[in-house]
């Protein structure tokens, strides 16, 4: 591809001006779309914003499972025969206690998830008094994802002191159907409308990997960017065993990469989060991906474990990035390490010297 298709695509998104079907089809699949420079006039758009800095979200799976929802992607859902491990809604104590772990671990959000349909007014209300006494006594933001709602329930939220709603659109409305019927696309929408109307802010992705086709990638970062949703969680599809949807995603590292870079480039002052999926698809390349998004879970996702601590922190600084948080970087690293150092005296990482074996590993098979 030629270097000004790089510098339009840059301009283009800066001027906040939608990328056509066309344009958005060679970020995504075109040979002649080189991975590297397309990262690199990507990230002209990601600094623009948002600098080198790296927002650490950590959620709060505040119940599990009991959802009579038939989400197909989900580990709580009805439809669902994975082995989790289910609980109603957690103690204040408890919720509270994590919430100052989150903070402590360099957390910019605290977000609290909620299993189910919706909540009814009597938890509403109860998750209003909750959001009072974090905002009350850390300096963070707190994020809910309560389900469905309405407005009286979002303005309730909303006066409570909540930044931001969570609640995913997670695939095309053409596609909506083969994943999820016991509620719609549009429910979904008028959640976030009654979020948008209340003023909040408000937190939508997707889920890649669930049978999509390139098509229904482009109308949800599209349909994204006409909503101007602040937050973008892009996961990628967890074939948790169990799952009603038996979709095994044929995603490459670059495949990733690409989609994280549609997105950002389609969503030019959104958050754009590496979510759900990020070690399992990225593998190596996972460092490239804070040149499309500016944010990511730590401490693992709903049922899912993720990358240890020390290691997503590691991984920041080694890339040249650093955190937005009241602590610093290199503090929480050091912190992290001698946690870990004091829990595991006798598995600290050492240098090993080379064997024979291994450094003549085909003299022994030889005869010699």
């Amino acid at each position: 591809m030629k270097e000004n298709f790089y510098t339009q695509l840059t301009t283009q998104s800066l001027a906040g001006k939608p990328l056509s079907p066309a344009t958005c089809q060679k970020i995504l699949s075109s040979k002649e779309t080189e991975l590297l420079p397309l990262l690199n006039a990507t990230f002209e758009v990601r600094r623009k914003s948002f600098g080198k800095k790296v927002k650490i979200h950590i959620i709060n799976n505040v119940q599990n499972g009991y959802c009579r929802e038939n989400c197909k992607y989900c580990a709580q859902s009805a439809s669902s025969h994975a082995p989790i491990q289910e609980y109603a809604m957690k103690s204040d104590e408890e919720i509270m206690e994590e919430a100052k772990n989150a903070y402590e671990k360099g957390a910019a959000r605290y977000c609290m998830v909620f299993s189910g349909k919706g909540p009814t007014w009597e938890r509403i209300k109860h998750v209003a008094e909750l959001v009072k006494e974090i905002k009350t006594k850390f300096p963070m933001e707190v994020c809910v994802s309560p389900g469905i709602i309405d407005d009286d329930m979002a303005l309730l939220l909303k006066k409570a002191g909540l930044n931001r709603i969570n609640h995913n659109l997670n695939t095309s409305r053409r596609h909506y159907k083969k994943i999820c019927t016991s509620h719609t696309y549009d429910d979904r929408l008028e959640t976030l409308a009654a979020a948008k109307k209340a003023q909040l802010q408000i937190c939508s992705g997707v889920i890649i990997g669930m049978g999509e086709e390139a098509s229904d990638i482009i109308e949800m970062a599209s349909t994204l960017q006409s909503l101007k949703i602040a937050s973008i969680p892009v996961n990628f599809f967890m074939p948790i065993e169990g799952l009603a949807l038996k979709s095994k995603p044929k995603l490459t590292p670059e495949d990733c990469l690409r989609i994280l870079c549609l997105f950002r480039l389609c969503n030019p002052l959104a958050e754009i989060r590496v979510a759900a999926g990020r070690e399992l698809y990225l593998r190596h390349l996972e460092p490239l991906a804070f040149y499309p998004a500016n944010s990511l879970f730590m401490d693992g996702y709903l049922n899912v474990k993720g990358r240890p601590r020390l290691e997503t922190l590691q991984m920041i600084k080694d890339a040249g990035f650093t955190i937005e948080s009241d602590f610093a970087l290199d503090d929480l690293i050091t912190k992290e390490k001698n946690f870990l150092k004091n829990r595991l005296p006798n598995q600290t990482i050492k240098m090993f010297l080379k064997t024979i074996r291994d450094l003549r590993p085909t003299k022994e098979s030889s005869g010699e």
